[in-house]
């Protein structure tokens, strides 16, 4: 799963990495060190000339058919059975986002019985792109978007069983062209980062998701 991560890079980092027009460069984000499920996040989609743009939305997909906000558990989507649940499907095949990022949180039980939380990053913090599906839904006004989930590659796996899938640049734009064929999706989902990442202990400030404070390092990378 991923329930947690972070957005600290400058937003001219962010867009450089997706190739965002000049119009996106005024933009003003704050860094932020803790983003948990409901809040809004920004994520990258295409326009109709295939432009990538910005757009917010709340991190927790509401399909665009639902009468109501769902009640489960919707901020994450699993590679497995997003071409076939009902929740996903439509916005696997036609809604397609990058959500940046460049850290994001798992837990593991501490010797106290306690709840320790991990900093995953790529080397010297560098920034990344989680794939999701975004969706708007006209009747709630709402537009949302999901992170997909897989089993967790090294050294992710030596904490939790499941991990967000970090797509790597060369496969942006086919992941976001609608025209993209259904059949070649779970094959760009493959190329996603692996053997990378870098792990460490932080403080368990972050396991309360009021908390937007920086959290402070507890051991050395893994």
């Amino acid at each position: 799963m991923c329930g947690r991560f972070t957005q600290m890079m400058s937003w001219r980092e962010l867009v450089a990495l997706y190739r965002l027009t000049d119009k996106y460069l005024i933009r003003n984000t704050e860094a932020r060190y803790n983003i948990a499920p409901t809040q809004t996040v920004p994520f990258i989609r295409v326009d109709g000339d295939g432009n990538h743009v910005v757009e917010d939305g709340r991190w927790w997909l509401v399909p665009h058919w639902a009468k109501e906000i769902p009640k489960a558990a919707m901020f994450n989507a699993r590679i497995e059975t997003i071409d076939r649940s009902p929740a996903f499907r439509d916005a696997f095949r036609m809604r397609r986002c990058l959500i940046p990022a460049d850290g994001f949180y798992e837990w593991t039980k501490g010797d106290d019985g306690g709840k320790d939380p991990w900093l995953i990053q790529m080397p010297g913090g560098a920034p990344y792109a989680f794939a999701g599906l975004w969706a708007h839904n006209t009747t709630l006004d709402v537009t949302s978007c999901t992170i997909i989930t897989a089993p967790s590659i090294t050294p992710i796996s030596r904490i939790h069983d499941r991990m967000p899938i970090i797509l790597q640049p060369d496969v942006f734009d086919g992941w976001l062209n609608s025209n993209t064929p259904k059949e070649n999706l779970k094959g760009i989902l493959a190329h996603h980062l692996d053997g990378q990442m870098r792990m460490r202990r932080v403080s368990r400030e972050v396991n309360k998701a009021t908390y937007s404070g920086r959290p402070e390092p507890i051991v050395n990378s893994l």
